[in-house]
């Protein structure tokens, strides 16, 4: 005889996931109400757990209502068989992993220290993925002493440090070149991408006093809506940078081509969804003409919840993405989301924008400035600025 168990929200959806998996011949043999989900022993629901079986003869077993195996359940002191039975389950779920019995799980969270499950509430208030804060909570327990951890503010140090330290900065300039520096930046609809370019564009090709101008070309293939062209068409007035359009990958090779001597060409490209294939395959074949010096950069919005961003991620990866630009940053309060999820796919951060003021508005990728933006962390501003330094430098420029 098979016995296992079936965890729920109700007992209709424990029954059903019994069907499903083990068939017809799968019974009901006892249920309880538990306690399931969550982190650290916060925002857990209720559910129910099935104990069941399938017997050699299962198949002709005749189904028993809720009052039947109640009067089952009841005779179970007088019948030796049933206890038997009971006992075997009960050895059986002894044997499964911690992390399959809700009772065990339940008792060993309850019992965490209270500087761990504090830092869990600041990592889940700021929307880091459950992947990222459980491998917070292991390094805590291997790294730290029972007596350490009764200093919060020791412990809340160290794991500002783990997390500044596992977000990557790209570097931005390589050196002088024989070519121009091509930029192109992909990414989802309505994430900024035309307003980035704006914005690099002025930084680099705009003189200031700090630093003498470059010579900025703009590309786009966004031809397909008539607002983005004319978007990026009044920047370019503005600015008295040209701005060039490319409809298939001949005229951006021809286009880069008459560009080679420039400093930086910046490309803005279709603002499409990512699940609309056949518009990516199109754009990366257009692409394709920046050869190997060209950086492809993903822009998406720092207010993309975790599922959607991890698609993004992935949908973009055939266009060899070398780094992302973190846009609206000022429209959000919670980034432990985009910290996760560079952290997962071991991208580097290159810009960061948080406003829609050109050029102002864009800055580079700073680690320090996302430490300090986590809520509800005490992090000591000097120190930080002074392991990670405020900002990243971009050798092209010294920016």
């Amino acid at each position: 005889m098979q016995y296992f168990t079936v965890q729920a929200k109700n007992h209709w959806e424990a029954a059903e996931k019994m069907k499903i998996k083990y068939g017809p011949a799968a019974r009901v043999l006892t249920h309880r109400n538990i306690r399931c989900g969550g982190f650290l022993g916060l925002f857990r629901n209720d559910g129910v757990e099935l104990t069941c079986y399938i017997g050699n003869d299962s198949a002709r077993l005749p189904g028993y209502d809720e009052e039947e195996k109640r009067k089952i359940l009841e005779s179970v002191g007088k019948n030796k068989t049933m206890q038997l039975i009971l006992s075997e389950i009960q050895s059986l779920k002894q044997a499964l992993p911690k992390g399959n019995d809700s009772a065990e799980q339940e008792q060993e969270e309850e019992s965490m220290h209270p500087t761990i499950k504090k830092i869990g509430e600041l990592l889940s208030l700021n929307e880091f993925t459950e992947s990222y804060i459980d491998g917070i909570v292991q390094r805590i327990k291997s790294d730290f002493s029972l007596e350490e951890l009764g200093d919060l503010d020791k412990v809340q140090s160290s794991v500002l440090e783990w997390i500044g330290e596992g977000i990557k900065v790209y570097a931005n300039g390589k050196g002088k070149r024989q070519r121009a520096r091509i930029i192109a930046i992909v990414g989802p609809t309505g994430v900024g991408k035309t307003t980035t370019v704006a914005k690099l564009a002025a930084i680099y090709g705009l003189e200031n006093r700090s630093t003498p101008s470059l010579q900025v070309r703009m590309v786009t293939i966004d031809n397909y809506k008539i607002a983005a062209k004319k978007q990026i068409e009044t920047y370019a007035e503005i600015m008295q940078i040209p701005v060039s359009f490319a409809e298939s990958r001949s005229d951006l090779e021809k286009i880069l081509e008459l560009y080679r001597d420039m400093d930086i060409v910046l490309i803005d490209t279709i603002g499409k969804s990512p699940n609309d294939f056949a518009k990516l395959g199109e754009m990366r074949s257009v692409l394709n003409a920046c050869g190997s010096e060209g950086e492809i950069h993903l822009a998406i919005s720092a207010t993309t919840k975790n599922s959607d961003m991890v698609e993004i991620f992935r949908q973009f990866e055939p266009f060899k993405y070398v780094s992302v630009i973190l846009t609206k940053l000022d429209e959000t309060y919670r980034i432990g989301n985009i910290i996760s999820i560079l952290s997962e796919y071991r991208k580097p951060l290159s810009y960061i924008t948080d406003g829609q003021m050109v050029p102002q508005d864009i800055e580079p990728a700073s680690v320090s400035r996302l430490l300090l933006r986590l809520e509800g962390f005490h992090g000591n501003k000097e120190q930080i600025e002074k392991k990670f330094g405020r900002k990243a430098v971009d050798t092209h420029i010294g920016w």
